[in-house]
């Protein structure tokens, strides 16, 4: 009996107390990922379905965590994606949170509404924060031949100054093109030609030249990136692009996953690309070509909007623009997949005021920025001070290793979480509950005389998105609002179809629709798609 009393108790600290003691005061392993979405499915069995996609070429697993209630496949849903970028930690935890949020918090917005979290897109790359030699990494463990030499993964980052962590290497070098910032002698800038400056340095990342081709780690661990070879403008012959659009395995489950669920209507995707805090903006030049490179009219006024309402959620403000880059998933999201998509680092460095005493960061470089606001925070090992190193590629110069540590750039103290997890929260939960929701109204009938009747009704859209976005009526695969009118055997439509096509409908807005019918008895009216749900009426003829 004592046995069974203690299998209980240690089940119930399962489910209650492990969410809990996994998040302890630094990121998630990709183990502790897994234990974590694994206690979600067993607190809520009933509200969530949890799935590997695949495993990458490392061996770790690609997760989707569904939430729901019902049929949860057919209600209009979101999907939130974490881990784009390996070195945006932050992304993983916060949907994490979400997850762990929605299920305790705000379970009745399941009632309409699916949520599929995708945790983490880079788990190869997501796991080097934690190896012994800590870089930020962006592709998986696929190997490849970045500098197309003939050979796989032989110049990778050496640690020179053996503090298991790679930063930055300068050179004292009258060529260089680098000199140190006026604001800050630590940050290493760009001479500026234009207002007379010579440079000092060459500035490199911390490693040898193994390879002898006159370039330093250009070709070591870290294969393909996800969030770099999606088909928007993909950047061909780009180290960490991959020979191919969407060449591997974890990219190609989501999105065979994603295209099955015609009822995902938003992405939201926590990572380094941001159109929340300021949105894309619509160019009439780039939304006329035929390989669109603007977002269209009224797909950036309904980004305009739904910015407006992130900021006003979002107490952080000034954040650093990032509308993109060029194969991510981000710009993939609209462009190619027709979807609502959203995006938001989660969190970015405050922008800070200069000390008493201290020079203007007149540029505004964000490095120095950066080192400002940790000091304010009282946030100290984030800088490894640069320190003389004797360097085989460079006998006789002066060689130093030094510059900001890898990851603290994109992704807070861990302690510092949990206000912007939260307020994200409740903006992912009110963007939910404006998810397209139809109805009918306004069902009229009209006798014409001879056995014939008018049908008219109004199919509403009651939530504040629209049904699509503009360029998702410009899809083929996207399903259009199906509306149907159901006859019995002893009726016959005169005008009107028995099935009719809508493009969109827009939110709070309405099609009306008009039948004549020849013939006395119930009509049944359903109208929807999978990322609306449906509505049905009823009437009869008489």
């Amino acid at each position: 009996m004592k046995k069974i009393y203690l299998t209980c108790w240690l089940a119930l600290f399962a489910l209650v107390c492990l969410p809990a003691v996994l998040m302890g005061q630094d990121y998630p392993t990709n183990a502790q990922i897994t234990q974590r979405l694994k206690a979600l499915k067993s607190k809520y069995p009933n509200l969530t379905d949890l799935k590997s996609l695949t495993k990458t070429t490392g061996g770790k697993d690609i997760w989707v965590l569904r939430l729901g209630k019902g049929d949860a496949d057919n209600k209009s849903a979101i999907a939130v994606v974490g881990g784009v970028e390996g070195f945006h930690l932050l992304g993983v935890e916060m949907s994490l949170r979400f997850a762990e949020s929605v299920l305790a918090n705000n379970a009745d917005v399941l009632d309409e509404a699916t949520f599929y979290i995708f945790p983490n897109m880079s788990p190869d790359a997501y796991e080097q924060y934690f190896a012994a030699l800590k870089y930020e990494r962006r592709g998986n463990a696929t190997p490849t031949d970045d500098d197309r030499d003939g050979s796989v993964n032989e110049d990778g980052f050496d640690d020179l100054n053996k503090d298991g962590v790679i930063t930055l290497m300068r050179v004292k070098d009258a060529t260089g093109p680098y000199i140190m910032h006026e604001a800050d002698e630590r940050i290493m800038i760009m001479a500026n030609k234009d207002k007379g400056e010579a440079g000092q340095y060459l500035v490199t990342s911390e490693g040898v030249d193994q390879d002898k081709d006159g370039h330093f780690n250009e070709d070591g661990e870290g294969g393909v990136a996800f969030n770099k070879s999606f088909s928007y403008q993909f950047p061909y012959f780009t180290p960490g692009s991959g020979e191919f659009p969407v060449s591997q395995v974890e990219q190609r489950a989501m999105l065979d996953f994603m295209y099955e669920r015609f009822n995902i209507h938003t992405i939201f995707t926590f990572g380094p690309g941001n159109n929340l805090s300021s949105p894309w903006k619509y160019n009439a030049q780039g939304a006329r070509v035929r390989v669109v490179t603007s977002v269209l009219s009224d797909d950036a006024k309904l980004n305009a909007l739904l910015s407006e309402q992130y900021n006003k959620t979002i107490s952080q403000k000034n954040a650093p623009s990032n509308p993109g880059t060029d194969g991510d998933f981000l710009q993939w999201a609209y462009f190619h997949f027709g979807k609502l998509s959203l995006g938001t680092p989660g969190w970015w460095v405050p922008t800070v005021k200069e000390a008493e005493g201290e020079k203007a960061n007149a540029d505004k470089n964000e490095e120095v920025n950066f080192l400002r606001w940790a000091t304010q925070e009282g946030i100290n090992d984030v800088f490894v001070p640069w320190t003389a190193v004797q360097h085989p590629d460079f006998p006789g110069k002066t060689v130093e290793v030094g510059g900001i540590k890898p990851f603290v750039k994109y992704n807070p103290p861990f302690a510092m979480i949990d206000g912007a997890a939260a307020e994200h929260n409740a903006y992912l939960v009110s963007l939910a509950k404006m998810l397209p929701s139809l109805e009918w109204i306004d069902i009229k009938q009209e006798s014409l005389g001879n056995g014939l009747t008018r049908v008219t009704a109004k199919l509403r859209n009651k939530g504040q998105l629209p049904t699509h976005t503009e360029m998702g009526k410009r899809s083929r695969w996207l399903r259009k609002v199906r509306v149907d009118m159901m006859l019995n055997d002893k009726q016959s439509f005169i005008a009107g179809q028995g099935m009719t096509l809508i493009d969109a409908i827009e939110g709070n807005g309405f099609v009306e629709m008009s039948w004549v019918v020849r013939g006395a008895g119930k009509v049944n009216l359903k109208g929807g798609a999978a990322h609306t749900g449906f509505a049905t009426a009823e009437l009869t003829i008489k």
